[in-house]
């Protein structure tokens, strides 16, 4: 028997003029275009209150959509007893600390072992939150702060919150190459016309803002303070890459190893070994969903990215004499 769980969201300004099927699938990235499609057809549909059972319905931007969904998919979600770094709990929301190597929510690949099978173990009320409270994501070797809703009231704030950009986030990455400045990439971005697994940067894509201002400079790499505006897949990573300053040990968007001239083997072999992007969720700020209160978090970097700044400086420091800055 499927379980029955309400969807709800605010369509963007951006999604002026599209299929209501399309713009609902953009919303909410976990059903497919076909299964909202049935929804719609199946009268569980609202816009603005009101029934909608046209899939070819056009959306203006700025109505709320509600769906009462039936998730044949929920009762495959399975409680494993996984552990959690939690920074914050209250009755409402939840503010985790992300390890490396834990995908957040099961899909094609990783049908568990997840955030969302941990989360149900730690709190199993939470099977009545649309996709276990999850608000928004961190790609799987990405660490940092996640902030999880434990009700619906909380995770509806709180989605919405997202797409007005009221919710902060700060990440710390190290990008490769010096780089001489901060500043914003505002470009957009979509899936990657060939390669089923990468984002592009795309002139139809939806639109992305990314701003990063100079923490350290070092001989041959950069790190980053970077703010998001939007919260497309992998945006840091593909904005980064777009000009040509990609994360250190992405394998997905050209960050291989690039030792400058003169490293030390033990340096080389540092960025050899780092071996995912160097990315971190470092903070978080948001109102509470229930109390309206402004609240933030810190998380310190993982041990990795410690050691790879370390070795880093390190090495700026041996050449320090030869630098022109």
């Amino acid at each position: 028997m499927a379980q029955l769980v309400q969807l709800t969201a605010t369509v963007s300004e951006s999604q002026l003029g599209q299929r209501l099927d399309q713009s609902l699938a953009e919303l909410f990235p976990d059903y497919s275009r076909s299964r909202i499609k049935e929804w719609i057809l199946e009268r569980r549909v609202t816009v603005n209150g009101a029934i909608v059972d046209t899939p070819k319905e056009k959306v203006l931007g700025g109505e709320k959509v509600a769906i009462d969904a039936a998730i044949e998919e929920a009762q495959r979600w399975e409680a494993q007893d996984i552990a959690l770094d939690i920074v914050h709990e209250d009755d409402d929301i939840l503010v985790i600390n992300k390890p490396r190597g834990l995908v957040v929510h099961p899909g094609a690949g990783n049908p568990d072992g997840t955030v969302l099978n941990a989360l149900l173990h730690y709190y199993s009320p939470i099977m009545d939150v649309p996709r276990a409270g999850i608000v928004h994501r961190l790609d799987k070797d990405t660490t940092g702060l996640m902030v999880v809703a434990k009700t619906v009231p909380a995770q509806t704030y709180l989605v919405e919150s997202l797409q007005l950009r009221e919710i902060t986030r700060e990440y710390e990455a190290v990008a490769i190459g010096r780089m001489t400045a901060g500043g914003t990439v505002n470009e957009p971005i979509s899936r990657h016309s060939t390669k089923r697994t990468h984002m592009a940067v795309h002139p139809m894509g939806k639109p992305a803002t990314t701003h990063y201002r100079i923490m350290e400079h070092f001989r041959a790499h950069t790190r980053l303070r970077l703010r998001l505006e939007t919260g497309r897949t992998h945006q840091i990573r593909v904005h980064m890459s777009h000009i040509n300053h990609p994360l250190v040990g992405d394998p997905l968007y050209g960050g291989r190893p690039r030792p400058p001239k003169g490293a030390s083997d033990e340096f080389v072999q540092t960025l050899r070994g780092f071996d995912r992007q160097a990315l971190h969720a470092t903070m978080l700020r948001l109102y509470h969903p229930i109390t309206g209160i402004e609240m933030e978090w810190h998380a310190p970097l993982p041990q990795d990215m410690v050691e790879l700044n370390a070795a880093l400086k390190a090495d700026t420091e041996m050449f320090k004499d030869q630098l022109d800055w």
